[in-house]
């Protein structure tokens, strides 16, 4: 079977960025401040953010939720697409890592549609589940711990309305999900138990693609 999937090269990635990322001065000082970060492969790449920021415009999306917010890069991407009353709930557990992004959210000048809660994001999402939000967002963004990402998903299914967007991060994990997974691995398991319930999830209509380290789109019906 050909390959279906063009392989980028890194003159080939460069020229994607060149001619097609556009970036506000904060989201590049965000990006460089991350650059030398003990984590930066955390960092979602530039022109996945620029996707994202596309889809909640699509969606004319005004409450968005992300879990796994590290730096900032992709609330940031959200906020900035997202109209002067919309927001972000923002979910992590980490001050030191979202610390970073603040001061660019600041400079953006969207730190008022980013709700941070430094808390687990399952006790964050049932506070608004509980609160009566079912239904209230538009959009929601998993990019955190994988053995939590089943919760989340169940979580943000009841969060977000009829016709809303769901994106999951790392669904191909580097290509781990396609070969067994080794003793103990319980990342890898989680996301593949998760690919294949979201491929018979019928409450969805769902999409793979093979964008950064794999994006899942699940929209809710």
């Amino acid at each position: 079977m050909a390959h279906r999937v063009l392989q980028v090269t890194d003159r080939l990635y460069q020229y994607l960025l060149d001619h097609s990322l556009r970036e506000h001065p904060a989201q590049a000082a965000l990006r460089e401040a991350t650059r030398t970060h003990a984590h930066a492969g955390m960092q979602i790449a530039p022109e996945q953010g620029q996707f994202m920021a596309m889809l909640v415009r699509l969606l004319g999306a005004r409450h968005t939720i992300e879990i796994g917010v590290f730096t900032g890069y992709s609330a940031l991407s959200v906020a900035l697409a997202l109209p002067d009353d919309g927001t972000v709930l923002a979910c992590d557990i980490s001050d030191a890592y979202t610390r970073v992004g603040k001061p660019f959210w600041d400079q953006a000048g969207v730190a008022h549609k980013i709700d941070l809660q430094l808390a687990p994001a399952q006790d964050t999402l049932d506070a608004r589940l509980a609160a009566g939000e079912a239904g209230r967002y538009d959009f929601a963004f998993i990019d955190a711990d994988k053995t939590g990402y089943d919760a989340y998903y169940e979580r943000c299914l009841k969060l977000v309305r009829s016709g809303g967007l769901i994106a999951i991060d790392n669904t191909l994990w580097s290509g781990a999900v396609a070969e067994p997974a080794a003793p103990g691995d319980a990342d890898t398991l989680a996301l593949q138990a998760l690919n294949t319930k979201l491929h018979h999830d019928p409450r969805v209509d769902v999409s793979m693609l093979p964008f950064s380290d794999g994006l899942t789109l699940a929209r809710i019906r």
